[in-house]
């Protein structure tokens, strides 16, 4: 029989009438003639309410409790649904992400899979149950509990597919698929059919919350189709895939970063191998990283840091206050508005566009990134929303 992997977000298991709405659906699936592995994520806000818990005791938590404490979330939702399983008579098992093999780096709070042994989930399949494990963790090569990132059950999903050799990943959550812009920013936002994985892939490291881009990462890398759809009907979805034939130069989506930070460093003051040393030290990964120091100006560095897995984020200014002095700082009113699509940076012509719709805005644009497939403009966090919007309209006609 071949194999499905399924990945429910937090909104689709938030409570106990949509896991039992899931469930039913993993019966339907089992029942169509498939062997079914099931990666949940933690029920609506729990993990959000466990790092509240964790900051209540400590401004910064060590990284090791911290993983420690927000797998508890997703063994909830694991246990839960496969209860709601057997009530339907439906046999099952849930396993851990150490029990069902994922093995990843020692990097606590920010792991990356390096390799997948799901000798005991073949075992269950084999013996006619549906499996379910707990996405966003997995066990380290020094046998410590480690946590993915945010989004990190996308990536234990595409992980198992890909081991598996599974037919199809299925990534389900509240939305029927993937938008050209986050709809509740831009409710005329468009349902796209299909993505190539670098498009999606730069949409999900430029903000966008869909998919998570360590998972695009994977799925590119094995080859693994991915089905964005949702959990509450039958839609068809959006597919991330290997895209063939002409390129598509049009621009795909639009996206906003708001948890993000921006670190300025003297160049010549600070030694950039010393600096991101500390970084890695704590955990703090970059998005960007440019540097200023033409016509005579002072050298600077630049390096866009998201926010989202930074954990203990004033513990680190004074950190680096303590070490670098005035010659680092750390910024967090501004964020980015990323469009993406295939030779978007072919001319100027985007770009231009870009910088007068920021303009009629009255948004200064404090620095622009561009890649074969991103065009970013920093501003200011007020102006991310209507400049997400005009840019949509200026380039997708709604």
């Amino acid at each position: 029989m071949p194999i499905v992997v399924q990945k429910y977000g937090g909104s689709s298991v938030a409570d106990v009438e949509k896991i039992r709405k899931v469930a039913q659906r993993v019966k339907d699936r089992r029942e169509a003639g498939y062997q079914v592995v099931v990666v949940v994520s933690a029920m609506g806000d729990t993990t959000d309410e466990l790092l509240s818990l964790a900051k209540q005791v400590s401004p910064d938590p060590p990284r090791r409790e911290l993983d420690m404490l927000l797998t508890c979330g997703e063994r909830i939702s694991m246990a839960l649904l496969s209860m709601a399983l057997q009530e339907l008579q439906v046999p099952a098992i849930s396993f851990t992400g150490s029990q069902s093999g994922i093995i990843t780096n020692d990097t606590h709070s920010q792991a990356r899979i390096v390799e997948v042994r799901p000798y005991r989930v073949f075992e269950e399949l084999d013996r006619g149950k549906v499996v379910i494990v707990a996405g966003y963790q997995g066990v380290s090569y020094k046998k410590e509990v480690t946590t993915l990132g945010r989004g990190g059950s996308d990536t234990t999903a595409v992980a198992l597919a890909a081991a598996l050799e599974a037919e199809a990943c299925e990534i389900y959550s509240d939305v029927d698929g993937i938008f050209s812009a986050d709809p509740r920013v831009v409710p005329d936002a468009r349902k796209l059919e299909s993505l190539s994985y670098d498009e999606m892939q730069e949409l999900a490291s430029a903000g966008a919350k869909v998919l998570n881009a360590q998972a695009v990462e994977f799925a590119k890398a094995k080859g693994i189709a991915i089905l964005a759809r949702t959990a509450h009907g039958q839609g068809a979805g959006t597919t991330v895939q290997e895209l063939t034939g002409p390129a598509d130069t049009r621009v795909k989506g639009v996206t906003a970063e708001q948890e993000m930070a921006v670190l300025s460093a003297a160049s010549e003051r600070v030694r950039l191998p010393e600096l991101l040393e500390f970084l890695d030290a704590r955990g703090v990964r970059g998005r960007a990283l440019s540097f200023d120091g033409l016509l005579g100006r002072e050298a600077r560095t630049y390096i866009a840091v998201p926010l989202q897995d930074v954990h203990g984020l004033e513990a680190v200014r004074r950190e680096l206050a303590t070490r670098f002095g005035e010659d680092v700082s750390l910024q967090e009113q501004v964020g980015t508005v990323t469009c993406v699509g295939a030779g978007i940076n072919a001319d100027w012509g985007y770009l231009s566009r870009a910088l007068i719709a920021a303009e009629e805005l009255g948004a200064r644009v404090h620095a622009v990134h561009t890649s074969p497939l991103q065009l970013s403009l920093l501003v200011d966090k007020v102006y991310l929303k209507p400049l997400t919007a005009r840019l949509h309209r200026e380039f997708l006609g709604a």
